[in-house]
């Protein structure tokens, strides 16, 4: 009985470093990423001009209730038919995480 409460306990912790993994990144190298790869479609500004971007803004996807940096992670790690197929490594992934999630309205 004391094995299967400790590894149902490990299974339930087990996610959370990976997540402050996910949460850590840098910022700055993330909007410098999205200026390069992203902004032919999406406003990467905090404050886009009108008609800057075909796609939904960052600060938008970062206004969406289920924006985490685990759900962007997914997602730039998943191909998708209307976004170039990017590779982007986990440190880039966690940068760009980062910097959409500053976008993010408290």
């Amino acid at each position: 009985m004391i094995c299967r409460t400790v590894f149902v306990l490990s299974l339930a912790f087990a996610p959370i470093p990976a997540l402050a993994q996910m949460i850590e990144g840098d910022a700055q190298r993330g909007r410098a990423l999205a200026v390069q790869d992203c902004s032919s479609c999406h406003a990467i500004e905090a404050h886009p001009s009108p008609g800057e971007a075909e796609a939904l803004s960052f600060r938008a996807i970062a206004a969406m209730p289920s924006t985490t940096p685990a759900a962007i992670a997914a997602f730039l790690s998943t191909p998708h038919p209307n976004m170039p197929n990017y590779k982007l490594s986990r440190d880039e992934i966690r940068d760009v995480s980062a910097y959409i999630m500053t976008l993010r309205q408290r």
